[in-house]
């Protein structure tokens, strides 16, 4: 299996190497192992969904 850094996959997803390390810290990335401080992950793997994009539908 092939492996990122958080680095490239930051610039694969266009988000933020921070962003993809809370991903892999919260566990949102599947197959994503750190080794010494640097995340590796799968390159199959797909970028999920950032909750704090999501509205809320304020329907009454």
């Amino acid at each position: 299996m092939e492996y990122l850094t958080s680095a490239e996959c930051a610039e694969k997803w266009g988000v933020s190497q921070r962003r993809v390390a809370v991903y892999c810290k919260e566990g949102r990335i599947e197959g994503a192992v750190i080794r010494g401080k640097m995340w590796l992950i799968p390159e199959k793997a797909k970028k999920p969904d950032d909750p704090r994009r999501i509205r809320k539908n304020n329907s009454k």
